[in-house]
């Protein structure tokens, strides 16, 4: 894609901080980074949402191995990893990214569950009711597969 951030560093057109590269998959320092060593993680193929990600067994892999090695060098005790899929859940650049955000001891940082500061109030059958719904798509997923 053209007028994508990511695909024009994976084109070297833009610079990148990069610290893995294999065949499919490059990760590279966030510009705007939440924590020292902020690190995206990125199917070189162009993947606007993580549905869309031929590569996600690799993409997943590499953030698995280097998130550990990520904290490790700038000595942080913990660490995130999260995707933003679409626009409504924050995602800021069209193009699937893993973000492995290093933590460290009050850092000021949330767990995933200050993501909705409002969270619904579900009883037990609107959850089974959804867990339905999800089951019913995976199997109608399933069957077109």
């Amino acid at each position: 894609m053209t007028d994508c951030v990511f695909c024009k560093i994976v084109d070297g057109e833009l610079p990148s901080r990069d610290v893995y590269e294999d065949r499919s998959v490059l990760a590279f320092l966030d510009a705007n980074p939440l924590a020292p060593g902020h690190t995206l993680v990125i199917p070189k193929e162009h993947a606007a949402k993580l549905e869309d990600v031929v590569e996600a067994p690799a993409v997943w892999d590499v953030t698995r191995k280097l998130a550990p090695e990520v904290a490790e060098a700038v000595d942080a005790p913990a660490y995130n990893v999260g995707v933003n899929n679409g626009s409504a859940a924050g995602q800021e650049v069209p193009h699937v990214h893993m973000h492995i955000v290093p933590r460290f001891p009050d850092d000021g940082g949330n767990p995933i569950h200050a993501v909705q500061p409002n969270p619904p109030e579900l009883s037990d059958d609107d959850l089974d009711g959804i867990a339905e719904k999800i089951r019913r798509t995976r199997d109608e997923a399933a069957a077109d597969d």
